[in-house]
């Protein structure tokens, strides 16, 4: 019932930006003209909201193709992942110097992760590396895959011993290349956090491998605190 009212809000949608199918969705805004858009919506412009929902629908579409490819509900999808999209337009500054872009994924994958969520709310509780979908190269993907951790380890850190000590812990007890990862994974510094398959594509090396090391690395830093 829930999914079919999504999709029927989701078609509404379409229809009242005049797209006649999700694949007919407009080209991304210019740098300049997101800023004008956003602007204007802070000002409560209704407009200017629907034109960036509009712009910005073939983000959730990639999304979802990307990371859920061979989901049988992949409509279903896009009507979550345009949810969090909505939610990223009303929620988004410009002034945090952040790109919209890369902003709108994370809530749009964090969305789909809440719909995953639910589903399994009933039967048991959900591990971040239970198998929930395959990658377009037929591997596994986990929860933790498409997941951006938003500083989660670092406040758990700082909670405990505060976030000198755990920084210097990162810099000591982890060898170059888990620090690395460590600090792309959870944002650590001036950096945004990063998904496994971001620091993958960064280094050059595959999102299995970042995996290992990162849980290697973690257990490192639970083992000294």
């Amino acid at each position: 019932m829930f999914i079919s009212l999504l999709r029927s809000a989701a078609d509404l949608l379409f229809m009242v930006l005049g797209l006649s199918t999700p694949q007919n969705f407009p080209p991304p805004l210019s740098a300049q003209a997101e800023r004008e858009y956003f602007a204007r919506v802070r000002a409560g412009d209704e407009e200017a909201r629907e034109k960036l929902i509009e712009h910005n629908l073939r983000l959730v579409a990639h999304i979802v193709r990307k990371y859920y490819g061979s989901n049988r509900n992949s409509e279903d999808l896009v009507s979550i992942g345009s949810i969090g999209l909505i939610k990223a337009i009303d929620s988004f500054r410009t002034e945090n110097g952040a790109r919209f872009a890369t902003y709108a994924a994370k809530c749009i994958q964090n969305e789909i992760l809440m719909h995953f969520r639910a589903q399994k709310k009933l039967g048991c509780e959900v591990s971040i590396n239970e198998t929930i979908d395959t990658d377009r190269d037929g591997n596994p993907l986990t929860y933790i895959d498409i997941i951006a951790v938003e500083d989660t380890i670092a406040d758990d850190i700082d909670r405990r011993l505060r976030t000198e000590h755990a920084l210097r812990l990162v810099k000591t007890a982890l060898d170059p290349r888990e620090r690395q990862i460590i600090i792309l994974r959870y944002g650590l510094g001036a950096l945004p956090p990063r998904t496994q398959r971001e620091v993958a594509d960064e280094l050059g090396i595959s999102r299995s491998y970042v995996s290992r090391i990162e849980k290697a690395a973690l257990e490192k830093l639970r083992a000294r605190l």
